[in-house]
C-alpha cells in the first residue's frame, strides 16, 4: 500500500473558511494544495503538508485552466482525493447595500455565478481523472441564502448558491460512475472577514445562540473526504446552529 499522503485541493484559501479547511487538513496529514487570488498570510503557521499555494485568478475561463494545469502539475500523475470549491463572492453595491433584482448591473451576476458556479463544474470537469483514482470527494460551500431569502446576501449570491445546491446533486448522480463522491456544506452566519457589525442582528435567530467558526465548517469538510463517509454521497448540509429550522 501507498504511504503517500492523500491529497486535497481547496479554493479561496488565503483567509476565512477556506483558510481553516486547509489547516485542518494539514493537521490531519494530508497534502494540501491552496489557491487564492492573494498570498497567505505569513503568519499562518504552515507545516511542510502546505506548500503548495497556486496565486489563481478563477474569474474567467483562462484563470481556471491555468490553475487545472497547474494542480496536475503539482500532483505528478498522483491521485486526488479531494476538491473543496470554496471560492466565491458576494458583492454589495458601493452603499454596502443587498444586491438584489431591481439595482445593479446585469453583468454583475454574470460575474457571480462566473465564479460561485460554473468554476466548481469547471473544475470538476478538469480534475474528474484525477478523483477518479482516488476513488475521491468533492464539496461544494453553498450557503443558507440558497435556501432562504436572507436579508444581507444579494440575489445574485443566493441563486448562485442555489444553483451550486442542485450542481451538487447532479455531480453526485454522474460522477458516482467514476467512484467520485459529491456533497455540499451550506454555512449560516459564519463569523470571517466577510460578516458586517449588521449581521449580530441575526443571532437571536440562531438556536445555538452564536454565530459559527471556520472551524465548524472545516471539520465537517475534512470527515466527508474521509473513508468514514464512504457511502454518503448527494447530500447538502446544514452548518447553521439551527438557523435554517426557522
Amino acid at each position: 500500500m501507498s504511504t503517500s499522503p492523500k491529497t486535497v485541493v481547496i479554493t479561496g484559501a488565503s483567509k476565512g473558511i477556506g483558510q481553516a479547511t486547509a489547516l485542518r487538513f494539514m493537521t490531519e496529514g494530508w497534502r494540501v494544495i491552496t489557491c487564492a487570488r492573494g498570498p497567505v498570510d505569513a503568519s499562518v503557521p504552515r507545516t511542510e503538508h502546505w506548500q503548495d499555494h497556486l496565486l489563481a485568478d478563477l474569474t474567467d475561463s483562462s484563470g481556471v485552466e491555468a490553475f487545472i494545469r497547474d494542480v496536475k502539475a503539482a500532483l505528478g500523475g498522483q491521485p486526488l482525493h479531494g476538491l473543496i470549491n470554496n471560492a466565491g463572492i458576494s458583492p454589495k453595491t458601493p452603499f454596502k447595500e443587498r444586491l438584489g433584482i431591481l439595482n445593479g448591473p446585469i453583468e454583475g451576476w454574470r460575474e457571480v455565478f462566473e465564479l460561485n458556479f460554473f468554476v466548481p463544474l469547471r473544475l470538476a470537469r478538469g480534475l474528474a481523472s484525477d478523483l477518479h483514482k482516488a476513488r475521491g470527494s468533492i464539496v461544494n460551500i453553498t450557503s443558507i441564502a440558497g435556501h432562504y431569502v436572507h436579508p444581507f446576501a444579494g440575489s445574485a449570491y443566493s441563486t448562485s448558491k442555489a444553483a451550486l445546491s442542485g450542481l451538487t446533486r447532479e455531480m453526485a448522480a454522474e460522477l458516482a460512475q467514476l467512484n467520485i463522491r459529491c456533497n455540499a456544506i451550506a454555512p449560516g452566519e459564519i463569523k470571517t472577514e466577510m460578516i458586517s457589525p449588521e449581521y449580530e442582528a441575526l443571532i437571536p435567530r440562531i438556536p445555538l445562540d452564536r454565530m459559527g467558526t471556520p472551524e465548524d465548517v472545516a471539520a465537517l469538510a475534512f470527515r466527508l473526504c474521509s473513508d468514514e463517509f464512504s457511502y454518503i454521497t448527494g447530500t447538502e448540509i446544514f452548518v447553521t446552529g439551527g438557523q435554517h429550522l426557522y
